[in-house]
């Protein structure tokens, strides 16, 4: 038997330290993340659960960078984003997190594939090599034959398979998906998940995904569920 060496186990792809999340109304303080703490293993699909108002997604834009937290630190990386400033926040959001929202947040006057390439207008690469990757992504999620359709010419599940070649075209370090299911049907929602779980498993994207849905939850890898702001079960999944 070969010893394992301790030193040589990769370190967590996101690690976020007794991180503390509060909100004002008006003169009251509403405590919404109470020292959470978590680990996160790159090529993971974790599934975020709990009821309204648990503090599920204020932790998914923690980790995505959107917000900062009033206590600890989250480092994606090894980068301490908590302490960037908001310009550098915005780069770094930019080269390393895709977004997969619940309704889409695409620009109906642009076609699929201009939506697919809005991300890449921030970048260096000329009008060709953004065409040549966007249209990569497209074909990737199943649309290589709607590529000059606008949002309004397709179904929920085809607009949200935009939305995920939109997420992905700058082959970002971490994908973080709010509900993305929760706009669609039954059959537009399995569909979602498995192309979900085939970036996950063929692509190895780390995915961090916040629903209310079991069934949804059941394809991530493991479940943690946050309760009035606090973690509690850490489910593996079995297949």
């Amino acid at each position: 038997m070969t010893d394992r060496n301790p030193a040589a186990v990769a370190p967590p792809l996101v690690r976020i330290s007794h991180v503390g999340k509060s909100y004002r109304r008006g003169e009251q303080v509403v405590p919404v993340l109470t020292d959470i703490s978590l680990d996160i293993a790159a090529g993971a699909f974790l599934g975020l659960m709990g009821p309204s108002g648990s503090g599920k997604s204020t932790l998914l834009n923690l980790i995505a960078g959107i917000d900062k937290p009033d206590a600890g630190s989250i480092a994606v990386a090894g980068v301490d984003i908590a302490q960037l400033s908001e310009s550098e926040l915005a780069d770094w959001r930019a080269a390393n997190v895709g977004f997969i929202f619940q309704f889409y947040n695409l620009m109906p006057v642009l076609s699929a594939l201009e939506n697919v390439e809005l991300p890449l207008l921030l970048t260096r690469l000329d009008r060709r090599e953004r065409r040549e990757r966007a249209e990569t992504a497209l074909a990737l999620v199943g649309l290589s034959d709607r590529m000059t359709h606008f949002p309004s010419e397709l179904s929920g599940g085809q607009q949200q398979r935009v939305a995920i070649a939109r997420a992905i075209i700058t082959d970002p370090t971490i994908l973080v998906a709010d509900e993305p299911t929760g706009d669609l049907d039954r059959h537009s929602a399995e569909e979602i998940l498995s192309l979900m779980d085939r970036l996950n498993t063929e692509l190895g994207k780390t995915i961090v995904m916040v629903t209310h849905d079991r069934r949804a939850a059941e394809k991530a890898h493991s479940i943690m569920h946050l309760e009035k702001g606090e973690l509690f079960e850490h489910e593996q999944i079995v297949r």
